[in-house]
């Protein structure tokens, strides 16, 4: 039987270590470990729990060994951090699944993401990197822009104070921000347009589109964007639904999977775009380590939305991991998807 082992940072762990709410906002409870743990054995793999990046490199060091880790750790202290977990297995020559350290690195700079992929001709909004008040003051983007940290991910940072109206606001938006987040802040033009996810699976030529789901906000919501408030409160300030056929549709899809391939994600992922005012899709940013959360997370509430079942999305992980190690999931247990992906 392949055993796969568990590797991921439980909030609680964190808070208990000393890390505050805004910290541990991109890491997972115990409800999600329990979830996936319950949905790789339904599979017929042999689960076992490691835990965070700093036990998963004391048992490789000791020599222990597992089939597969199923990492959906999200580290610890700057914005290498999500790249840990890839690079102790590949140092130690143990397979695991998703994105391997460079893209995880790369990715979670969005400055660095969205340089490659408008070098690849993808459409993403212009922008510039600001690590001072005084950089900011420098900034010649055409107004209304939107501030974010450069580095986080979850929506970290990202409020209705992130729009920014005209450039004499900019420099005490960035002082602000800079304060809780000082590893430097991204400032890019608006996008004034719908908003869509795109999740994604498998890898190489073999990766495809799960669904495009946009992304709606409702009276209760604090802004027309995705801020970490809009997203901690969803149910009440966001409204989902599927983009299934049309010019629009088509679009996402190919932006999608272009900026998946460029930045050689693999396994699955999940990619942000906003529309400009004349509806042409944008690149925002990617996540090559998607939630997993049954309930709250984008990639399963799209699955969910086209009537695929949560089991399916990790038999394509494991499948897609599997293969690049060379070998196979169990055969006898597969999930059949209820819609086409």
């Amino acid at each position: 039987m392949t055993t796969v082992g568990l590797c991921y940072d439980l909030k609680s762990d964190y808070m208990a270590a000393g890390f505050t709410a805004e910290q541990v906002m991109e890491m997972d409870d115990e409800e999600v470990v329990a979830g996936l743990e319950q949905g790789l054995r339904s599979l017929g793999y042999r689960v076992k729990r490691i835990g965070r990046g700093l036990e998963l490199a004391r048992r490789l060091a000791a020599g222990e060994r597992w089939d597969m880790v199923f990492n959906f750790t999200e580290g610890v202290s700057g914005r290498g951090r999500e790249a840990q977990v890839p690079a102790l297995c590949e140092l130690y020559g143990q397979a695991y699944t998703f994105s391997d350290p460079v893209t995880c690195g790369v990715t979670l700079d969005k400055a660095w993401a969205k340089r490659l992929v408008r070098d690849a001709g993808v459409a993403t909004a212009p922008f510039a990197v600001v690590h001072t008040p005084e950089e900011a003051e420098s900034v010649s983007l055409e107004p209304p822009l939107f501030v974010k940290p450069l580095a986080e991910g979850s929506s970290m940072g990202v409020s209705r104070h992130s729009l920014v109206r005209s450039c004499e606001e900019l420099p005490s938006r960035c002082r602000e921000l800079l304060a809780s987040h000082p590893g430097g802040l991204l400032v890019e033009g608006y996008l004034p347009g719908r908003e869509f996810t795109v999740g994604l699976v498998g890898s190489g030529a073999a990766a495809k589109v799960v669904a495009v789901m946009e992304v709606l906000y409702t009276r209760r919501a604090e802004s027309q964007s995705y801020t970490a408030a809009n997203k901690a409160e969803y149910l009440t300030n966001v409204r989902y639904r599927l983009l299934r056929k049309g010019p629009l549709a088509k679009q996402a899809r190919a932006v999608a999977l272009a900026c998946y391939s460029v930045l050689e994600c693999r396994d699955a992922g999940r990619v942000d775009l906003r529309c400009d005012r004349e509806g042409r899709p944008h690149f925002l940013e990617i996540n090559p380590l998607p939630g997993l959360h049954p309930v709250r997370s984008d990639l399963p509430i799209m699955a969910g939305l086209a009537g695929i079942p949560y089991s399916w999305l990790l038999n394509e992980i494991m499948g897609s991991a599997l293969a690049r190690a060379g070998s196979r999931p169990p055969a006898a247990r597969r999930p059949r998807s209820e819609a086409s992906a």
